[in-house]
């Protein structure tokens, strides 16, 4: 990126930073300016931003959370070093809720004026969603990834687990957190999915509509459709229809169903000792909501916890050998549109199966809720096929933009 390009872009961050609180901190002009000169690669002249639980050897890491304010790590996450080996240029991080759990964060919502973000990766969705950066990393343990991007009226992309290294990230869930991508466009978050993840996710050959069967779920063992997820479903399926693709409805397997419950015992475990020294050090800087469920966790026991984790690995194997005849899964992003007010980053009540079967989920922007608010949809693919969930949502987002 050309010096002028490049000092426009960065006075155009800090400035739009100033009311969106899109970002935790910003790396400096003459840092950017010399660090834009070394880099190269399928991401050079790419401005990134990094949600603020991964680490970062040159810009502070305090996690969301006042206990790590000023906390200057001595190495970075893997993916860090990935981005800027691939010639991604890290130019801030970006705020996350605490330890990405569910206590709101500053940041607003430009898509949505007085509505929220989503959490927990609400810095990286804003960021995108305003402009002010063309890619952005986050995480998902639950919703933090799909939830966002579809508030944000973004594109969001949850891989399959395990496919982007989360070694160097803030853990709260070593079963479920996955790292996740942000991006305006599917074509523009699948080369970024390209690139950093060491050819494991590739780009798939031309596929005509009529190659494509979409399952559409008959119910959800996870609640009934809000008026302003009908609204949004109806409409992709007919776009779908009508461009030659077959869009057929389908039960969800058992899996789907035990997955959901199974998310609870596997994550509220696995946190209690992710951050069992903040909770014997410092409870009293903890959010009450963090602190509570913290609290609530430590009563699941290990024999639940050992269920749980059989569960698990029974239903991602079962869900590898996914739907008979089905491409992928079409859903709604989010129960709803984005709520108002900031009391509260949202529900992963449509995402929380997934992450814990680990299936990769892009969610498509472009449809709109009862009130006029972003409303986004997700392809969902059988695990490892992030080639043919990019793909899919290609296609929808072609269509939505129509």
């Amino acid at each position: 990126m050309p010096n002028q390009a490049l000092a426009e872009a960065l006075f155009r961050i800090k400035t739009g930073n100033a009311s969106l609180k899109a970002f935790a901190c910003l790396r400096g002009d003459a840092s950017a300016m010399a660090l834009a000169q070394q880099l190269s690669g399928p991401l050079a002249g790419q401005l990134v931003a990094v949600k603020d639980i991964f680490d970062t050897a040159d810009l502070p890491t305090a996690y969301g959370s006042p206990i790590y304010a000023g906390h200057q790590p001595a190495t970075e996450a893997a993916l860090v070093a990935i981005v800027r080996s691939a010639g991604g240029l890290v130019i801030g991080k970006s705020v996350t809720t605490e330890f990405a759990y569910l206590h709101p964060a500053d940041t607003l919502n430009p898509a949505a004026p007085g509505c929220t973000p989503g959490g927990s990766s609400a810095g990286s969705a804003a960021a995108v969603a305003a402009g002010l950066v063309p890619l952005a990393i986050g995480s998902q343990t639950g919703g933090s990834t799909i939830r966002p991007a579809s508030y944000c009226g973004i594109v969001g992309f949850k891989p399959s687990f395990a496919v982007l290294p989360t070694a160097g990230m803030k853990c709260f869930s070593w079963s479920l957190d996955t790292v996740g991508l942000f991006a305006r466009s599917v074509p523009e978050v699948s080369l970024f999915a390209q690139a950093v993840s060491g050819k494991r996710i590739v780009a798939q050959s031309a596929r005509a509509p009529a190659d494509w069967v979409v399952g559409v779920p008959d119910a959800y063992p996870w609640g009934k459709l809000s008026a302003s997820a009908r609204q949004a479903m109806d409409r992709a399926t007919k776009a779908l229809r009508a461009a030659g693709v077959r869009v057929v409805s389908c039960t969800l397997p058992s899996w789907a169903g035990e997955a959901f419950v199974a998310h609870d015992a596997v994550q509220g475990w696995e946190a209690v000792r992710a951050l069992r020294r903040e909770m014997e050090t410092a409870a009293d800087r903890l959010s009450p909501l963090l602190r509570e469920y913290l609290t609530a966790s430590m009563q699941i026991s290990d024999d639940a916890y050992a269920r749980a984790q059989a569960t698990l690995a029974r239903i991602r194997r079962e869900c590898a050998l996914w739907l008979p005849g089905i491409d992928v899964l079409l859903s709604p992003s989010a129960p709803d549109e984005p709520p108002a007010g900031y009391a509260s980053t949202g529900a992963s009540t449509f995402n929380r199966a997934w992450t814990l079967l680990g299936t990769p989920c892009v969610s498509v922007p472009g449809a709109v809720g009862v009130n006029g608010r972003p409303m986004g949809l997700q392809m969902i693919a059988p695990p490892g096929r992030d080639d043919v969930c990019l793909a899919a949502g290609a296609l929808l987002e072609s269509l939505e933009r129509d």
